[in-house]
This record gives structure tokens, C-alpha cells and sequence, in this order.
């Protein structure tokens, strides 16, 4: 008699289960989320936060820029001298104060709070650059609500939120972050501006909403940053005024009210610092810096096609589907809203491409245009389905780089895998790999937020785990803990060979910067004085003490690695004898 019942082959489950998708779960999520604005607006807001407080407090001050910006904002601070800028002795007329007083206000406010040495606490410098990174998060949706639904909106933002250089951007005591937040308040109000013109709609009550963001992240643009704001403006403007051969929305941000608003907020710095300085600020600011990025400045030049390469791992997660979308793209590049945003993405993304100084953050301002692009193209379901799809493999490949990188970097540094960071790095690894193996062209939402969860665990192992216990890399943070041991009261100190700007910034402003016999001198001129000498430094050092009579004695030695110049270092810390 034949056997009916079922039997299943040795080892095969006994029915077929469901394929896991954690995007259904994500999916389910934004659901929830896109009910209402103040929804996805707190959404938004508190996933920004869980993404940029990993390592905030924790990572010790950045060489060079952030310290630079961290320290000229103390001496602001100590002299209450809030026009002039300077590093130590040195005038710093490169970027205009905004930052600065930005910077200087978080320190005011936590040291008026009772937080202890508040001027040496690096992440209080990093408080207007969050704020920043956050408000840029809150407006690329508020602009990407002119282009797409809320739920695309709300995906927008997530792209932005999660991708790579805004993260890094976001825990910086410098200008991108907040730039970034006034480039989308100008070009969100214009966005907004110009849809309604194409549409037909009227000017409704005057529409003074609009007008107001413009020229006011038009005035804080130009206080932060210069007259950058101008170019994405201008070439937005030239660009669709070519393409539509009218320019009459112009007329709807009120410029004749606008622009003495912009005037009346950025002119009396600029006054007050030509005053203070004459024409040193402006040739410094718009020649020294601005002009001179022609070419390659401090050896940062780079070969056009540099931003394109770096794109794909800067705007990682979003990266992958930039491509897919970008045949759609160029299809409806004559709607008004890709005519809008490619009008804001290429131009300047061209300029700086052919300009020969290159930095990865340059291009971050033309981001949130890319990323509403993308979204878009996904609203509509017309990613390629060509070989374009095969790029989903990058969300799983970045991950892979990343954890190989960090292992053989913390092993190399520190002689230690750093088991913590492992749990997160693997978290980073399966979303990535869900991402890639559930993609196609109807899941691209549910893979897009599995890539947006796995750079929340690369964030946590990178930021909050990884950077921070690289302690050999941070050689000025176990100079100042060395000088703060010391029982002299207000000791004072000269470097030799180790001149970097998170020294000055942790130390005291005071610290002098100088060769081996200057240290020498310098040691020999009091008690409660310290030298700071590299060992390249150390038979300058020695020689001049010699010829001068300097007793002296070694405090401590710190072994460590400067990144900024890229070699190993090894900084000897003197006092004279009798100097406890």
C-alpha cells in the first residue's frame, strides 16, 4: 500500500517560513510617524539626537580646525573682546564671527550654570554645530514637503540624519554644521517661492513666512560663513531664470524689504571688525581664504571628480539609491521641482569640483537636495532596474570596510580589538546585509530604513566606542592631565615640536609654541614652568640648557600619535629643579 503521509527530507523544516524582513517592522514605524507633522517633526528630532550624541561628549578635541575655532571662541571668552578674532597672538580674519558667538554663548551660559571648567570642555564648543545638524535635519524636511509627501519628507530627513558626513559634521566645533542649517532655511523659503509661482498659486496675505526664513538665513549665512550663501543662491537663480526665461517669482521674497533686513543684521560686525582691523579682515576673508582655495590650499588639492568618489561613502546610506535614481532624474529634469533642485545641486557641485582645494564637507550644503531627488524618484517607483540595482550591495559593503578598518586600526593603535564596539558593528553588519538582500525596486523604503538603522550602530561602535578609546592619538589630553597633576599652582608651559592647536586649547592660552632652546630659555625664566619637548626637539633642548646652566628634570614622557602630520611622536615634559 502506498505511503501518503507527508514526510519531510532529512534535516528541511517542516513548513516553510516567512522570509524575515525587519523593514516591515521600520515600515510600520513610519507609518506611525507620518500621522501628522508634529509627529514627524519629534521623530525626526530625537532620531538626530540618538545619531549625533554617540561620542559628543566623549571624543577629545579634533586637530586642527575644531580647536582652532574652540580656542579663538576662549579667548573671546577671557577678554570679552567679541569683534576682534584670534588664535593666541595670531589674528584668525578667515571666517566671520558667527560661530564664534555661537560658541561663545553655550560657554557663557554652562559656566553661569555651574559647570565646572567650562572653557576647556570641548563638547560645549560643539553645541551650536548639534543644533545646527539638527535644525538642517527639521528643514530638509520642512523644504522637501514643497517637493514629496510627508512620508518622503520624513525620509529625507532620515537620509540626511544618517548620513556619514553630517555625523561627522554634527560633532565639530566649526562653521558646516550651522551652514548647513542656513542653506536649507534660503533655499527651502525659495523652494517654496518658486514651486508656487510654477503652480500658479497667489501670493497669499502678502506671504511674509517665506520672505522672512530667506533673508534671515541669508543675514546668519553670511555671518558664519562668508559670502558662500551667494554662489547656491546665484546659480539657482541664473539657472531657472535660463530654463523658464522669467525670473518674476523673484519678486514674491520681497527684496526691497528683505535685503535692509539682511544689511541691518550683518553690517554692524562687519563694521566694528574694520574699525578694529581695517582692510585685514576682508583681504585675509575673501583673498587669503576664499580666493586662494583656487588653487591647493595647505596641500589639500585634489584632481576634478574627487567629490563624485568620495559621494558614495559621504552620503552613505543614501548613496546607493542616489544611482538608481539618477536615470529618472535626468528624465524629469524639466518638472519644476528637479529643474528647482538640480539648479541648486549642479552648478555648484561643478565649482567645486574645478576649484582645486577640496574638502569633503564643501559639498555638504548640496546634500539635502540630492537626497529629496532620491526620495522623489522612489515616490514614483522609477528606479532603475538595470545594473544601476546591483549598487544595494554598498549598504552591505560599507559596514564590511568599516569593522575590518576599525579592527586592524584599534589593533594596530592600541593592541586591543575593543570587544564593545563588536556588538554594534554587528548590528551595523546584518541591517546592511538586510538591506542589500531585500532590495528591489517596491521594497526600496523598507531597505532604505534597514541602511539607516545600520549607520545608527556604526555611528555608536565609531563615535562612542572606537574614536574615543584611540587614547594614543590624543597625545594633548594626557599632556593637559599631566600639567593639571602638577602642585605648583598655575603652572605655565612651553612646547617644542608639538605644536598643535588642541595643546593650546586644553593647556592655556598662554602656552608657547616654540623650538628646543626656546623651551629651554623659557624653562630657565621661573619656577611652576614646564617644557614640552618632542624628541626631535630634545638635543636643541639639551644643548641650549647646557649652554645656559638649566637644571632641569624629566616630569613625564607621553608616547603617542600625531595624526595631523601623520607620524608617531614622543614628548618629554621638563621642569625645572625644585618645581614640584
Amino acid at each position: 500500500m502506498a505511503e501518503t503521509e507527508y514526510r519531510p527530507r532529512f534535516g528541511a523544516p517542516r513548513e516553510q517560513k516567512p522570509r524575515v524582513d525587519p523593514g516591515n517592522t521600520l515600515a510600520r514605524v513610519l507609518d506611525v510617524v507620518t500621522l501628522s507633522h508634529g509627529r514627524a517633526v519629534a521623530f525626526l528630532a530625537v532620531t538626530s539626537l540618538l545619531f549625533f550624541l554617540s561620542g559628543f561628549f566623549t571624543i577629545p578635541p579634533i586637530d586642527r580646525d575644531e580647536s582652532r575655532f574652540a580656542q579663538a571662541t576662549k579667548q573671546m571668552v577671557e577678554t570679552g573682546d567679541f569683534v576682534d578674532i584670534r588664535f593666541q597672538d595670531e589674528v584668525r580674519y578667515k571666517k566671520p564671527v558667527g560661530i564664534y558667538w555661537m560658541q561663545a554663548a553655550v560657554v557663557e551660559i554652562a559656566d553661569k550654570l555651574g559647570v565646572p571648567n567650562a572653557e576647556i570642555r570641548i563638547w560645549l564648543y560643539r553645541v551650536p554645530s548639534l543644533l545646527g545638524a539638527i535644525g538642517a535635519v527639521l528643514l530638509t524636511y520642512w523644504t522637501a514637503l514643497a517637493f514629496v509627501t510627508r512620508r518622503g519628507a520624513v525620509l529625507a530627513g532620515l537620509i540626511m540624519c544618517s548620513s556619514v558626513l553630517l555625523n561627522v559634521e554634527a560633532r565639530m566645533a566649526k562653521t558646516d554644521a550651522m551652514l548647513l542649517l542656513t542653506v536649507m532655511m534660503v533655499m527651502g523659503a525659495m523652494a517654496r517661492v518658486y514651486l508656487a509661482w510654477q503652480r500658479g498659486e497667489d501670493n497669499k496675505q502678502g506671504g511674509w513666512l517665506e520672505p522672512f526664513v530667506f533673508w534671515t538665513g541669508m543675514a546668519i549665512s553670511i555671518l558664519v560663513k562668508g559670502p558662500l550663501i551667494l554662489m547656491f543662491v546665484g546659480f539657482t537663480i541664473l539657472v531657472l531664470g535660463v530654463m523658464d526665461r522669467s525670473v518674476g517669482w523673484l519678486g514674491r521674497l520681497k527684496p526691497l524689504a528683505g535685503i535692509p533686513w539682511t544689511l541691518l543684521l550683518v553690517l554692524p560686525w562687519f563694521v566694528a571688525i574694520f574699525l578694529k582691523a581695517g582692510q585685514t579682515f576682508f583681504s585675509d576673508s575673501l583673498g587669503g581664504d576664499m580666493l586662494s582655495k583656487l588653487s591647493a590650499q595647505e596641500s589639500h588639492g585634489a584632481p576634478p571628480g574627487t567629490y563624485f568618489l568620495l559621494f558614495w561613502v559621504t552620503f552613505w546610506p543614501g548613496a546607493p539609491l542616489a544611482g538608481m535614481a539618477a536615470p529618472a532624474i535626468w528624465r524629469a529634469r524639466r518638472e519644476p521641482g528637479a529643474q528647482f533642485l538640480l539648479a541648486w545641486l549642479v552648478p555648484s557641485w561643478i565649482v567645486f569640483e574645478v576649484v582645486m582645494t577640496k574638502l569633503p564637507h564643501y559639498v555638504l550644503p548640496l546634500y539635502p537636495a540630492i537626497a529629496i531627488l532620491i526620495v522623489g524618484a522612489m515616490e514614483r517607483r522609477v528606479l532603475a532596474r538595470n545594473w544601476l540595482s546591483r549598487g544595494s550591495a554598498w549598504w552591505f559593503a560599507i559596514p564590511v570596510l568599516a569593522a575590518v578598518g576599525a579592527l586592524v586600526g584599534s589593533v594596530a593603535v592600541v593592541r586591543h580589538p575593543m570587544f564593545l564596539a563588536w556588538p554594534f558593528a554587528a548590528g551595523a553588519l546584518v541591517f546592511g546585509l538586510f538591506a542589500w538582500m531585500m532590495y528591489d525596486n517596491n521594497r526600496a523604503e523598507r531597505s532604505l530604513l534597514s541602511g539607516v538603522v545600520a549607520s545608527f550602530f556604526m555611528s555608536i561602535a565609531f563615535y562612542a566606542v572606537f574614536l574615543p578609546s584611540l587614547r594614543p592619538v590624543f597625545p594633548s589630553v594626557h599632556l593637559a592631565r599631566a600639567l593639571r597633576t602638577v602642585v605648583c599652582v598655575a603652572p605655565k608651559a612651553a612646547a617644542a615640536g608639538y605644536h598643535e592647536p588642541s595643546l593650546v586649547f586644553m593647556t592655556d592660552t598662554s602656552t608657547l609654541l616654540t623650538d628646543g632652546a626656546g623651551a629651554a630659555d623659557f624653562l630657565g625664566q621661573g619656577s611652576c614652568r614646564f617644557a614640552l619637548v618632542e624628541y626631535r626637539s630634545e638635543r636643541q633642548f639639551a644643548l641650549r640648557a647646557e649652554a645656559i646652566g638649566l637644571r632641569y628634570n624629566m616630569f613625564t614622557r607621553i608616547e603617542g600619535y600625531n595624526y595631523s602630520q601623520g607620524k608617531p611622536v614622543s614628548i618629554a615634559v621638563y621642569r625645572s629643579e625644585g618645581t614640584q
